[in-house]
């Protein structure tokens, strides 16, 4: 009986120690998995954490770049900008330097900073500016070179602007050989005096500069007045008005034209042929422009040079160019002469220009708004 009690503790302690090894076993295997995760997530964590700083390398790399080419593009465009600027500014001051006709400015501003203080002559000036801008609508002007092709330039650059085309004899007949007709055809070998303005006296080389005129005013005649779109057509004139060479070019043409009709009225005159405007008896009954030559070395010699064009020349100016010429003489306010048309009959196809003036010498363009 003891033996098979001790028979039976003793498998009892077996059967505990088998289970005991094998809980052993279990727990060891249990902790080698555990291990054996933890070591795979260590892993993983470090080849994330490898990866994530070489990211944040490349990010902070990136970033980097990205900050130094957005920081030159900066400064660059800054670079240019100012560069851009300063030649704007350059060539706006060159423009404006050379342009004989500038911007439209402000009516009464103008008025204002022109005639300030409380004399009788300023606030005569004002007055007359106001009356402009009230009653003629006249709300803005361009102002135009003061010298002594002034009016030439002011009544040239209206026409040019507006895109009036040639005038209806101009048409008819081939202006380039006008110099050569009246050289030769009519024996007129006194042109050789002609003088350019302020170029003076050209002598025996009068004759081709003469046919250089005349081809530079056709030219650009054409050019401008065949231009439909308006902005284009301003632009075009902003730029032939700012080259000097041109432009005198333009109005010794207008003054050669202007000789060369007062030539053919005196020959009519001499033969007595059909009769003529009533505007060249007058030019020609001055004593210092009874004939061509006189007209030419005491008047149009010096347009240009040391005079401007007086009221009969202007009579004859829009004649020629058919155009009426609306003069508003402010030194003539509150007269019968304020306002003033050359020629006073004019057709009524003809276009209309107008004028202003303090001093029937220096001439601006007004600009009408409603």
């Amino acid at each position: 009986m003891q033996r098979r009690h001790d028979r039976k503790a003793s498998n009892n302690r077996d059967q505990f120690t088998e289970q005991e090894k094998q809980s052993r076993v279990n727990h060891s295997k249990r902790s080698v998995g555990k291990h054996e995760v933890r070591s795979w997530t260590t892993a993983t964590k470090q080849s994330l954490c490898l990866m994530w700083q070489k990211v944040n390398v490349q990010l902070m790399l990136g970033m980097s770049f990205l900050i130094a080419v957005f920081w030159y593009c900066r400064r660059l465009y800054s670079f240019l900008a100012q560069l851009l600027k300063r030649w704007s500014n350059y060539l706006q001051r060159k423009l404006i330097r050379n342009l004989s006709v500038l911007t439209e400015v402000d009516l009464l501003g103008y008025s204002t900073r022109e005639w300030k203080g409380e004399t009788k002559q300023a606030k005569h000036m004002r007055e007359a500016y106001e009356e402009l801008f009230w009653n003629y609508h006249i709300k803005y002007l361009r102002q135009v070179r003061r010298d002594n092709y002034c009016v030439l330039r002011a009544v040239l650059f209206q026409i040019f602007s507006q895109g009036i085309p040639f005038p209806s004899w101009m048409r008819e007949r081939d202006i380039l050989k006008l110099p050569e007709k009246l050289l030769y055809s009519q024996g007129c070998n006194w042109i050789q005096q002609y003088s350019f303005g302020p170029e003076r006296y050209m002598g025996p080389n009068a004759f081709g500069k003469l046919r250089k005129c005349m081809e530079t005013l056709k030219t650009n005649w054409a050019e401008i007045s065949a231009t439909k779109d308006h902005e284009e057509r301003g632009n075009m004139c902003n730029t032939l008005f700012s080259d000097e060479s041109k432009e005198h070019k333009l109005y010794e043409a207008i003054k050669f034209i202007m000789l060369y009709e007062v030539v053919e009225a005196y020959e009519q005159i001499k033969n007595r042929e059909e009769p003529i405007h009533n505007l060249f008896s007058l030019l020609l009954a001055r004593d210092s422009s009874s004939d061509p030559l006189s007209f030419m070395m005491n008047h149009l010699n010096s347009i240009g040079d040391s005079i401007c064009l007086d009221q009969v020349e202007l009579f004859l100016l829009g004649y020629l160019l058919e155009v009426k010429i609306r003069v508003y003489r402010l030194h003539r306010f509150n007269t019968e002469e304020f306002q003033v048309n050359y020629p006073d009959e004019y057709r009524r196809e003809w276009n209309e220009i107008s004028l202003l003036t303090e001093d029937d010498r220096y001439y601006h363009i007004p600009l009408f708004r409603t």
